[in-house]
């Protein structure tokens, strides 16, 4: 027979809650997570925001603060009553299961208790649609979840469609819906369906308030060749009034800007957003990619100003996301290695300093596709770029940098003319897969 402590640990193990989803989150990952949750924004329209606070909750508990995580899960509570304006509900559910797991861990057994019985009373009051799956809130969270973190995005898809089918008339689970089948399409050879297009129509139809969603469809419009230009300056002005943060839609207008417009149109936009807010580092941090982008894919030279500017501004990116430096950093360099002698000297600098940094295997891989890169096209070094595009794959984790390198030594191998042709035979054939 069970004790009462085993018994609270297996109803606490029973519970649908962040705690419970295996989210096996390396301490890199948590900070950008972090950082990201942060850029997103608290103003009161925002339709996620108790979601928000429930990830930031669990991200402060797993990076060992327990207050700041409890002050989380409680403006997790307040923000879904006002934005279900009820004071009780089945969203709740995982946010009460997230406190009676942290009460638990705090040692406050009686706390937790009565969060599970909190838990309890709302799965009775609030039964699921049907009887074989969770209940849509519940979907709709974990979706949400995993999408931040970077999760399956396919299985992100299936758990919005799982939750929509349950409760049609969520209008923000349909708008991620579709934004996760986009996700999902970027990893697909094929790219983005007749069929995903036309639910993105239907879903800025149904979500015309939706900026985020709206210039992501812009940019599918743009890719099938529609004029956009009229339109993308028309949202733009609508971005700009809108509150700051990563879902008013100015990255992937920024996007279209770049692309279909201009480089140096999109600075201009960056830099009226920033004029507009200028202590807000999110736009700092898009105004910094623009520059970079101008700087590396552009062909007309820039003037020293415009370089100038680049650098400060990503040096002040980077001493914003103290947390979360390295692709920064790495941006950083790259503009350094494009500007003269001794901005190549700059950037061998900081490549080094973060070789010698202590990385995760995800890090190392990011850190060694960007220094194969640097090798191939700054330096025109192949034998070193192909070296640290091999150790990349070496690092048994899977992920778009580890994908990348592996297509690059396919690519160098089927061609056949480099004089390390047969080596990369060799390491291809003998690479495990994680």
């Amino acid at each position: 027979m069970m004790s009462a402590a085993e018994t609270l640990v297996s109803r606490l193990k029973a519970l649908q809650c962040h705690f419970t989803w295996d989210l096996d989150l390396s301490r890199s990952l948590l900070s950008r997570c972090r950082d990201n949750l942060l850029d997103i924004g608290t103003d009161n329209g925002n339709r996620w925001l108790g979601h928000i606070y429930n990830l930031r909750g669990f991200i402060q508990y797993k990076l060992g603060s327990n207050e700041d995580a409890q002050s989380f899960f409680n403006k997790a509570t307040k923000a879904f009553n006002t934005m279900r304006n009820a004071d009780v509900g089945p969203w709740l559910v995982v946010n009460y299961g997230n406190l009676a797991w942290l009460h638990h861990h705090l040692g406050d057994q009686a706390e937790s208790e009565a969060y599970l019985s909190k838990v309890d009373d709302l799965n009775t009051k609030y039964p699921s649609p049907s009887q074989e799956e969770l209940h849509p809130e519940i979907y709709a969270e974990k979706a949400y979840t995993l999408m931040t973190f970077n999760g399956d995005i396919n299985l992100v898809a299936d758990y919005f469609q799982r939750a929509i089918e349950m409760q049609p008339d969520m209008v923000e689970w349909n708008s991620w819906h579709v934004l996760a089948l986009l996700y999902a399409s970027n990893y697909c050879s094929t790219g983005l369906d007749d069929d995903i297009f036309k639910k993105m129509r239907i879903a800025q139809e149904q979500d015309p308030e939706n900026l985020y969603l709206a210039a992501h469809f812009l940019c599918q419009r743009a890719d099938r060749r529609e004029s956009v230009e009229d339109e993308a300056r028309e949202l733009a002005t609508k971005v700009l009034r809108s509150p700051v943060g990563s879902y008013s839609g100015l990255k992937p207008l920024l996007w279209v800007y770049r692309t279909y417009i201009s480089d140096d149109e999109a600075i201009d936009l960056a830099e009226e957003a920033l004029k507009n807010h200028p202590d807000e580092r999110y736009l700092k941090r898009r105004a910094a990619l623009c520059y970079q982008k101008r700087l590396l894919h552009n062909k007309s030279p820039p003037t020293k100003s415009m370089i100038d500017r680049a650098v400060s501004l990503h040096q002040e990116v980077i001493a914003l996301y103290p947390d979360s430096p390295l692709m920064r950093k790495i941006d950083l360099a790259a503009i350094y290695a494009r500007t003269s002698h001794d901005g190549q000297a700059k950037a061998e600098q900081i490549y080094q300093e973060l070789l010698k940094s202590d990385l995760e295997p995800p890090g190392q891989q990011v850190l060694f596709n960007c220094y194969a890169k640097y090798f191939h096209f700054q330096k025109q070094d192949c034998k070193m770029s192909i070296r640290y595009h091999m150790e990349v794959a070496k690092i048994q984790h899977q992920s778009f940098f580890r994908k990348d390198s592996i297509k690059v030594l396919k690519k160098i191998r089927d061609k056949g003319r480099d004089r390390m042709c047969g080596e990369i035979r060799e390491f291809l054939a003998n690479l495990q897969e994680p």
